[in-house]
């Protein structure tokens, strides 16, 4: 059973006892990322990310790797596009040594200069490694043109030129601004003493600063678009995609039970349809990302550069087929168990149940049981299905991005 406790300073501390496993992970959930950037620091959010393991006031790099691994703890943390976590995953008996690691880590962190030039370094590693990867690429396309004009529009990694400008300054400041308590959520899943694991929390974050005023989001008026990088590559990546639901919509899971029927597992339509059919692409699959305004689905395929136009259209003969004929009824069926399977594997570890409570207590202030999940899942119905078909069936809506050898025209193609 999950519980959220907020505590004096005002962080909320969201707790779930599994009392027949011997680890805890723990995350710190920061509501900041790469839509709280202006073009002055792009990538800052990831940047402080790879800076929080670069030394503290008492431990250097070596030494905070080194502290985690002398207690069998693995540590790690990841940037999304509106928040960042930082997590150690412990056995029960060490949870308090854990947990100041991370503290350390939140509170006391040097940034000092010689670090920021050579993590930089890194980080344009990490941002060739995305562009040398057609699949990545073309997926942070799909980004910048189907929410031009708004934040979801931005790199979480920012650019080499971003990151050169990022001083010491920005980052305390950004750290000041961003990193409030009220925006903070502590998630802990696994065998803990919860009341120890508040008051640790509670005496060791306090110093930071308790709240941030609200931020008016810019939005813009959504024109489908498309976008297309010309490389040496031996496979073209195409990425198509439209708006959809925003995190924590009451259609999000009839949406869910339908992105599986359509591309999320190897027996859905576009696997079917074009790989084990038509044999023109070897990856095909269709997602759904939800964020606090909006949303998308997208559908993903990796194919031979002269079967572009092909795959393009047969992508659109299955949105005109769901659109005229919806689902079965066996679809359905099948549908939620694969979802309710997937959900229940993903929370047999202490880890992914620190992420499902973290990221819906950090944006939704509340947490879901698995029974209420589950009830959920089983309660969609046909209408549910053909109310959320309707936000993926219309082609018109689709933006695209492609990487290929050939500099192709997505809209004509699209529009055939």
């Amino acid at each position: 059973m999950s519980e959220i406790r907020k505590l004096n300073c005002g962080l909320r501390v969201v707790l779930e006892q599994i009392p027949y496993v011997q680890s805890v992970t723990t995350g710190i959930w920061v509501k900041a990322g790469c839509v709280d950037e202006d073009d002055s620091c792009r990538g800052i959010s990831h940047f402080i990310e790879h800076m929080m393991f670069k030394g503290t006031g008492k431990r250097s790099a070596r030494q905070i790797a080194s502290d985690a691994d002398a207690l069998g703890a693995q540590m790690n943390a990841f940037t999304s596009k509106e928040s960042t976590c930082y997590y150690i995953k412990s056995l029960t008996s060490n949870v308090d040594k854990a947990c100041e690691i991370l503290i350390d880590m939140m509170t006391d962190s040097l940034f000092a200069p010689e670090e920021m030039a050579k993590e930089k370094q890194v980080v344009k590693e990490e941002i060739k490694m995305v562009e040398d990867t057609p699949e990545d690429d073309v997926q942070d396309m799909l980004y910048e043109v189907l929410f031009r004009g708004e934040p979801l529009s931005s790199s979480i990694l920012g650019t080499p030129e971003s990151l050169d400008r990022i001083t010491h300054d920005d980052i305390k400041n950004y750290i000041a601004r961003e990193y409030t308590l009220d925006h903070i959520v502590v998630s802990v899943a696994g065998n803990f003493d919860a009341d120890a694991i508040c008051s640790q929390f509670e005496n060791s974050l306090s110093c930071m600063t308790a709240e941030k005023a609200e931020k008016k989001a810019p939005s813009a008026v959504y024109v489908p678009s498309f976008k297309t990088k010309v490389k040496d590559i031996e496979q073209s990546h195409i990425c198509l995609g439209t708006r959809a639901l925003p995190f924590g919509h009451e259609d999000v899971y009839a949406l869910t039970i339908l992105n599986n029927i359509m591309g999320g597992s190897m027996s859905s339509r576009l696997f079917q349809h074009i790989r084990e059919e038509k044999g023109m692409a070897y990856t095909v699959y269709s997602y759904t990302s939800a964020y606090d305004r909006s949303g998308l689905y997208a559908i993903s395929a990796g194919v031979a550069h002269d079967k572009v136009e092909a795959t393009v259209h047969a992508i659109c003969e299955e949105l005109e087929k769901l659109a005229a004929g919806g689902v079965t009824e066996e679809e359905l069926r099948i549908s939620k168990e694969q979802t309710k399977g997937s959900y229940i594997f993903s929370l047999e570890n202490t880890g992914s149940r620190m992420v499902s409570n973290g990221k819906y207590a950090l944006n939704r202030n509340s947490v879901r049981t698995p029974e209420e999940v589950i009830r959920a899942v089983d309660a969609v119905d046909q209408d549910d299905i053909r109310r959320v078909a309707a936000l993926i069936t219309d082609i018109g809506s689709y933006s695209g991005t492609l990487v290929g050898k050939r500099d192709l025209d997505l809209e004509r193609i699209i529009g055939k």
